[in-house]
């Protein structure tokens, strides 16, 4: 069988919105076995409606909507899907008792124009919405089965699984798991990781791996396939120990772990304390960081000191050393770093400094170029960055403060576990 998404809202085809429920269906059936063959995107026209409903149930078994089942004139969903199979609308009481039920409990009254989201096609069932007031439809059309979720991902993710899973395994449409484990890795560039890869990216390896790379995370993608969950999740074991003992301390971490989430596991293992000092990168290291649940107890705070004046009143930086070596230097991130761990008391910190343009570089001292100091008891240590002066300023610092926060896990990586 072959299935098709369609979706709708003119914000998607303008450009102004971003379809990310597409590809999440997409993957989701995958996962069950069931394969994509088309992606549609459509405004809020009801011709275009109609004409997408009938070419997709000509060349899919399955088509999954999302869109248009909201009260506004421009929500079309239902009204195009009575025309293409050229039925009435009817309203399902059932429904109607609901989205008023949903309006009491958010202590709203319920518009008149709300009632239409109680019509459905004739022959169509309801899809109930626990989440919202748009319920979903479900409906037959010849050898096509049309399953219509709302926009809203939080809602439609919902219905998704309530409802449409449960009744493609009744189908016998589900028989197949397929799994996919990724496992984030960081430090290297991604040519060079698949260059000691390429036996497990080969074409027709069982398990399948690919690899992609997103803001300096490269990430090995193991496919597994079997009659159940296990069973998939057995076929890519062996895989995933290869590629953890391939390529040791750069692996982060598995599914969303990115270098933010292991450095908050690396200071939890340790009960280390950081802190942190930047120039260039702004205030995004401490961003990255705090953006992780259960840091407050090891992330003591940073300082943003963006001007010399700051490194100086608020890092004790010696002006001289500015005077000397300049704000970009390496002389001045070790004396950031010592500042920050010395001023918040931390175990570690980590600093940041260096010219993120698109302006203020120089022969000597070009745009990209950025160093790192870090700080513990043993000492200070700095590290040179070259990110490259055309790369843009946004690029140049969310690799710098990466790469710092890198340093920061592998440093700990060694220090002696404490966990409670």
């Amino acid at each position: 069988m072959r299935a098709e998404i369609v979706a709708i809202g003119s914000e998607l085809v303008s450009g102004q919105g971003l379809d990310t429920n597409s590809q999440w269906l997409s993957r989701a059936l995958e996962a069950h076995g069931i394969p994509v063959a088309f992606h549609t995107t459509i405004g809020d026209q009801l011709d275009d409606h109609v004409s997408t409903f009938r070419i997709a149930a000509g060349r899919a078994e399955l088509v999954i909507m999302t869109g248009g089942l909201g009260p506004t004139q421009d929500d079309l969903t239902r009204e195009a899907l009575a025309a293409t199979a050229q039925v009435s609308l009817r309203e399902d009481p059932g429904s109607l008792e609901a989205i008023r039920r949903m309006f009491a409990r958010r202590n709203r009254p319920m518009a008149d124009r709300n009632k239409v989201q109680a019509l459905f096609p004739q022959g169509a069932e309801p899809l109930p919405n626990r989440v919202g007031t748009a319920p979903g439809i479900w409906m037959e059309l010849g050898p096509t089965t049309f399953a219509c979720l709302p926009g809203i991902p939080s809602e439609m993710k919902v219905m998704f699984h309530e409802h449409v899973l449960p009744r493609l395994r009744r189908r016998g449409w589900i028989n197949r798991s397929i799994i996919e484990r990724k496992i984030n890795l960081f430090g290297r560039g991604e040519s060079d990781i698949e260059a000691d890869a390429l036996d497990l990216t080969a074409r027709g390896r069982v398990p399948e791996v690919g690899i992609t790379a997103h803001d300096a995370t490269i990430s090995l993608r193991i496919r597994g396939e079997g009659a159940n969950e296990e069973e998939a999740l057995r076929q890519t074991e062996a895989t995933a120990a290869l590629i953890h003992q391939r390529f040791g301390s750069m692996v982060l971490g598995e599914g969303a772990i990115d270098v933010s989430e292991a450095v908050v596991a690396q200071l939890e293992r340790t009960r280390a304390t950081l802190a942190t000092a930047e120039s260039c990168t702004g205030g995004l290291i401490a961003h990255l960081i705090t953006a992780i649940a259960g840091v407050s107890p090891f992330y003591l705070g940073g300082v943003v000191s963006y001007s010399n004046v700051a490194k100086a009143t608020l890092l004790d930086v010696p002006s001289e050393l500015m005077e000397s070596y300049g704000a970009v230097s390496p002389e001045v991130a070790a004396a950031m770093a010592r500042g920050a761990r010395a001023r918040l008391g931390a175990d570690i910190s980590i600093s940041a400094t260096g010219v993120a343009g698109p302006s203020g570089g120089s022969d000597e001292k070009p745009v990209g170029l950025v160093y790192l100091g870090l700080a513990t008891a043993a000492g200070v240590q700095t590290r040179r960055l070259d990110i490259g002066p055309e790369q843009p300023r946004d690029i140049i610092q969310r690799r710098s403060a990466k790469i710092a926060l890198n340093w920061v896990r592998l440093t700990l990586r060694s220090w002696p576990d404490r966990t409670p």
